[in-house]
């Protein structure tokens, strides 16, 4: 006798969180899972984000929250608050949250107190900083999670030290389902590298946006003249599709841009794909550029002290550099200069097979 499919409510709030469900989404609708998006507003923008799920081709959040901005205590609170409700109301089977943002921890937090089961997706990741708020979402997330999938074996070994053995699964990770899933599009449509007057291997491709760089005057200060000598070094144009809390700081703290780098707006996913794509080395401080970098074979370089994807440096895909300006230009000079024939460390490009394979049993029974 066949079974009813669990139903399933996705709880996301920014754009790389998308980016990851996306995989899931498009499996959950290919099996006929029913499901449910639940999008906090954690980062909202009714314009960017209609264009944005168009773009990925993925229906419209069934419950858009509007939270925005505030402190991460308030901001995470007034997701709860906005949560419980919803959740109540759909009375889902599983909640699957991704990651490590404040919606991640509010979606947690408040499936533990009610019926669902809980299921984290890139669990086990760890910096090992606990002045990241990042850090303490993931590691919360993951002792309040009944389902824990961890896209590396080192991920699963993270969570055995912690206690955490029943209910891991290694799946690999969405991104390289996503990245596999789009790169030939943005190849097709999208017109970012005339756009922009880019050749391909020609440009060095920065993102900076973490509060521990751009909201301290001096690193931020450092990463911006490390880069730029970098770029200058190496004979490459430089773009920096700022995020609108760098612009900020940008302008709060008077900063001129050196040249060569290029500030510029950001990009939608398909145009940014293709730019980590067709960089000759990308700058960042993100966790999930690092990822795709690797993914696409492009070199990158990290302007942070640690990383949680510890994988991609160990594979030499990754370079951590810290914020000192000589230390990333000798870094960028490395990566261009190394081997780029690597094995992404994440998977095959079917974790959200795998890991709606392991949710489909608990429409048998086995929650």
């Amino acid at each position: 006798m066949a079974t009813e499919p669990p139903s399933l409510a996705f709880v996301f709030g920014t754009r790389p969180e998308i980016i990851k469900c996306a995989p899931l989404i498009r499996e959950a609708e290919r099996r006929g899972m029913p499901f449910t998006l639940v999008h906090t507003g954690q980062h909202y923008s009714r314009e960017l984000d209609d264009v944005f799920f168009e773009g990925l081709g993925l229906p419209v959040p069934d419950y858009e929250l509007r939270v925005g901005s505030d402190t991460p205590g308030r901001q995470t609170g007034s997701m709860v608050s906005a949560l419980d409700p919803v959740v109540t109301d759909v009375d889902p089977d599983v909640v699957v949250v991704h990651g490590d943002t404040n919606s991640t921890l509010a979606g947690a937090i408040t499936t533990c107190k009610l019926d669902p089961a809980l299921a984290h997706v890139e669990a086990g990741l760890r910096s090992f900083d606990r002045s990241m708020p990042e850090e303490h979402n993931r590691v919360l997330t993951d002792h309040a999670a009944d389902y824990l999938f961890a896209p590396t074996e080192r991920a699963r070994r993270q969570l055995a030290e912690e206690g955490i053995e029943a209910g891991v699964w290694v799946t690999g990770n969405t991104v390289v389902d996503a990245v596999r899933q789009h790169a030939d599009i943005a190849a097709r449509e999208s017109d970012v590298l005339d756009r922009l007057g880019l050749d391909d291997r020609e440009f060095l491709l920065l993102t900076a946006h973490r509060a521990e760089n751009v909201d301290d005057e001096t690193r931020f200060r450092n990463v911006l003249e490390g880069v730029a000598a970098a770029a200058a070094d190496n004979d490459l144009d430089c773009v920096f599709p700022a995020h609108p809390r760098s612009v900020g700081r940008i302008r709060e703290f008077h900063i001129d841009i050196p040249a060569p780098i290029r500030v510029v707006d950001p990009e939608d996913f398909l145009s940014f794909l293709l730019l980590e794509d067709r960089a000759a080395v990308v700058v960042t401080d993100s966790g999930g550029v690092q990822e795709e970098a690797a993914v696409l074979g492009t070199p990158c370089v990290t302007v942070r002290d640690n990383t949680e994807r510890q994988e991609t440096v160990e594979i030499g895909a990754n370079r951590l550099a810290g914020t000192d300006p000589e230390d990333i230009r000798q870094s960028v000079a490395e990566a261009l200069s190394a081997p780029t024939d690597w094995e992404p460390p994440y998977g095959d490009g079917h974790a959200a097979e795998r890991i709606l394979d392991v949710l489909q049993e608990v429409g048998d029974g086995d929650d």
